[in-house]
Parts: structure tokens; sequence; C-alpha cells
């Protein structure tokens, strides 16, 4: 009996997982034992993957005669209409055994954690494989040599740009603070005061926007590494998406299983983002680091630890990293949200009256420690720089050039539905619960819908009065205002208010 099967595209996204479907009266199935979650490799006009199993019922969608591909299978296999593929057992994942021994407490060199980012990226190794192994590495279990090998072999199985010796500065912020979205102001800045900062960032992970989804309000992101480059060589700098890129690629494998283990893991928080600063071509690396009770870094002790283990790991790899400690007690902005932090970030750079002055001040201190890092600038003169390069416009301007480049600016549309909340008591502002208010601006679309979020109308140390606004809720159905509604009305501590005296 044959071992192949036609396929169907099942239209369905499972993000780097690839699955396929069988009939449960499939005759694959049943000569070789296959059931749900098991691992199959699925050969096809040379190419192969490693796939995980989901089982339909007999009479369900799926004939017998078919395997269904999600999203991700089709795409890696280059499937088409009418494709047979073979479907056989695989060779168990060589980099189980490094995985197993590190749950056990053992220590991996590179070549042991090499092997698990190859099997990683093969799709070799389940997701209760990979959970295992960040779950060993939860805490604090990676010692700074694992730590160095880890992100030596996250950076190795991509691709390294290569600037021709030229000095490249990069910006990373550990995250944790909502509208915190100094990146594109820093990057304008840097790159109109002559300077390579070619920026690599995310999308959202748990926040209601990244970097990525604010800038592709405003600019394509998703670009190659070719046009990356062109981009670059043209403006000074750039705002991408590094998912589009093959630097350090297992790190979104790592990513979509860390989200819902929720874990905190200092050495591989570092590698994560080291191995990407070095895969970028970056030379020398500002991390900004958030402290606060609701922020991803909580204490100032906390911040210690993690900022010594970025700047010795970056030692170890050949990047100089410097660290600089702001304010996490409060979200930053107005705005929570791709569009609603793009409006912010434009009115920064367009030095409209009304621009949050914390988020200018704070791209104003990153930028300018950026700048001291230059060989042979002058200690502290980096912010005057900068704040001039922001004042004359050609902050502005270089934005503007670099968006261009990367295939056209637009201007953020506002959200059809909004909201607002207004104050049930009279008191001062002391705080803002930075996840709670995340969580609000999430359900109520972001970052899925890019105009949705929240928009802060106080900030932490105003008085405020009974009846007052306090911020607004913006959402794309109606549906998704009410249900932001519900959560912000069952939550009275999102907003802290003292006795007015």
């Amino acid at each position: 009996m044959s071992d192949t099967l036609a396929l169907i595209s099942a239209g369905i996204d499972t993000y780097h997982q690839p699955v396929v479907y069988m009939n449960e009266d499939c005759h694959i199935c049943r000569s070789e034992g296959f059931a749900a979650e098991t691992r199959i490799r699925v050969d096809l006009k040379g190419s192969w993957i490693v796939a995980t199993l989901n089982v339909v019922a007999r009479g369900g969608w799926l004939a017998v005669d078919r395997a269904a591909l999600s999203a991700s299978a089709w795409t890696a296999l280059d499937a088409q209409d009418g494709d047979s593929a073979r479907f056989s057992h695989p060779e168990p994942p060589a980099s189980a055994s490094s995985i197993r021994a590190k749950a056990y407490g053992g220590t991996l060199d590179q070549a042991e954690f090499a092997g698990i980012i190859r099997d990683t990226l093969d799709n070799r190794l389940s997701d209760l494989n990979l959970a295992a192994f960040i779950t060993a590495c939860a805490g604090d279990r990676l010692n700074r040599a694992e730590t160095v090998a880890l992100t030596r072999a996250m950076q190795a199985a991509g691709e390294t740009l290569d600037w021709g010796g030229a000095l490249v500065l990069d910006k990373h912020c550990v995250g944790g603070l909502p509208g915190n979205r100094t990146t594109p102001i820093v990057t304008a800045i840097v790159a109109a005061a002559g300077h390579l900062i070619p920026k690599t960032s995310s999308r959202a992970i748990t926040s209601p926007a990244g970097t990525a989804d604010t800038m592709e309000v405003m600019a394509p992101v998703a670009l190659d590494a070719a046009t990356l480059r062109r981009v670059v060589e043209a403006t000074g700098g750039c705002v991408v998406w590094g998912g589009g890129l093959n630097l350090s690629p297992a790190d979104d494998h790592f990513i979509r299983i860390e989200r819902p283990l929720d874990f905190d893991s200092t050495g591989q928080m570092v590698a994560s983002v080291l191995s990407k600063k070095s895969a970028v071509g970056a030379t020398r690396v500002l991390i900004d680091m958030p402290v606060g009770p609701t922020a991803k870094v909580r204490s100032v002790q906390a911040a210690a630890a993690l900022g010594a283990r970025l700047v010795s790991v970056g030692e170890a790899i050949g990047l100089k990293v410097s660290l600089h400690q702001s304010d996490g007690s409060a979200p930053v902005g107005r705005g929570i949200g791709p569009a609603l932090e793009a409006m912010d970030v434009l009115a920064v750079l367009r030095r409209s009256p009304d621009a949050p002055q914390d988020l200018r001040a704070r791209a104003l201190d990153l930028a300018g420690k950026l700048l001291d890092l230059v060989p042979g600038a002058e200690a502290g003169r980096g912010r005057i720089r900068a704040e001039t390069l922001l004042a004359n416009g050609a902050a502005e301007t270089k934005f503007m050039e670099i968006c261009t480049a990367q295939g056209g600016f637009r201007e953020p549309i506002p959200a059809p539905q909004r909201l607002e909340i207004t104050s049930q008591s009279a008191g001062h502002l002391t705080a803002i619960d930075n996840r709670v208010i995340a969580r609000i601006a999430k359900l109520a679309g972001a970052p899925r819908q890019k105009s949705a979020g929240v928009r802060l109308l106080v900030r932490v140390g105003t008085k405020i009065a009974r009846g007052q606004p306090l911020y607004e809720i913006h959402a794309g159905t109606p549906g998704e205002l009410a249900y932001a509604q519900a959560y912000a009305a069952a939550q009275p501590g999102v907003l802290t208010l003292s006795e007015a005296p």
C-alpha cells in the first residue's frame, strides 16, 4: 500500500509549527500507527519537514485519501494543489539527550546548544521538547558560560550583516512599559547625526504593540536583508521587523513557547537580545532597562543582575554594551497601541506643542547616550547634539527619508470606536498599573487592530476631579470596545488616586 497522500491546504495558521491533518481512517495512520500529536516526516519534491499530526474524525471535513497541511507547512514545502507527499516516521532528534541533560541540572556547551537550535529550525523538536528546554533554562539556570554559548549558537544559525568595519550603533529596551516607543525617534536622531543604526525590532509578544507594529502603521517593515541594506546605505538607518530576516532565526520559535509559559530567564533574554544585535552587525549597543513595580524589571537589584550579564556576555562576543536605567513606574506618552503610539512618535518628531514631553525626554536621553558611545565623543555632549537635531527638524526629515526608503510613509488612522473613562472620585493620581492598562488596550484589539488601544488623558502626579476623563478606549468594532470596557470596569486599581487634600 502506498505511503503517499494527495495534499490540500488546510488554510489554518499555526505560526511556526508545521501541522499535518489526516483522517483517522487513513490507511497511512493505521499502517504506521500514527496518532494525534505524532511527529511525522513529510517529503515532497526533494524537500522535507517534520510536522505534528492532528487527527480528523471519520466523517469529518477531510477525506481518507487526502492530507491537509497548515499554512506554515504548506509554505515550507512550497506545496501546490495536486501534489502528493510521502509520510514516514522521522529519526529521533539528536538534541533530545541534551535537553534531558539540562533538565537534570547539567551544563551545555555551544555544540549542544547548536544541536538544539538546528533541530528546532528543522522542526524535529515537538512543542513538548521545546517547553522542556525553555523550562530547564528558566530563572538562573543558565550560567555565564552557557549564556555566551547559547548566544553564539543562536547567532550562528542565521545570517550576520557585515557593514565593512563601520561603527554601527543600536539600542534595545527590555520592555514592560506601555507606550515607551522611543526607537523610531532615536533611530532618526542617530541617523541624522551621520551614524549607522540598522534597527530591527519585534512585533508584540505580550504587549499591545511592539516597535515593528507601531512602525508598520507609518511604513512597511517586512523587509528582506538586501532591502534593509539598501535602506541603511541610502539613509543611515531603518526600523524593520526582525522576524522577516534570517537573523537569529531560532528566537521566534523560542518566543512562541515562552509566551504561554510566561517564564523569565535572564540567560535566555540576554541570548535573545545580543544574538540579534550581533547578527545585525552592531558594534555598540545601548540597553534601556525601565524599572518599576509593574514593569518587566521590578527592582534595582534585578536590573543590576541583568545588566551585569548583558555587559559580560556582550564583551565575550565582541559587543560593547552600555546600560541605561529608566523610570518604569508608569506608561510613557499618551498612546498605548500601534496607531496611538505612532501619533505620539510623529508629534515628537514634528515638534508639536502638545507632543508628550516624557516620550521626548526619554528619546533624547537614549539618543544622547548612543551618540556618547561614538569613539572620541565628549561625554555628556550627545544629548545636546540630539536635542539640536530634533529641534531643527533634521530628525523629522531623516525619519521621512527612512520611511520613504522602506516603501513609503503613511499617516496613522484613528479608531472608529472610542469611549471615555472618567474618574469616580477626586484626588491626586499616584500610580498607573502598566500591566492592567496594557491589558485593556489588548482587549480593545491591539495590536491586531492597528488603531485600537488606550489613550491616556492624565499623567501621574496630576490633581483629578470627580468625573474628570482619565483615558479613552479606542477600538475597531463596538464589540471589542464593550469587551475592553467591561474589563476596565472590573479593575478599580488601574489608576490609583490619593485622597484630595
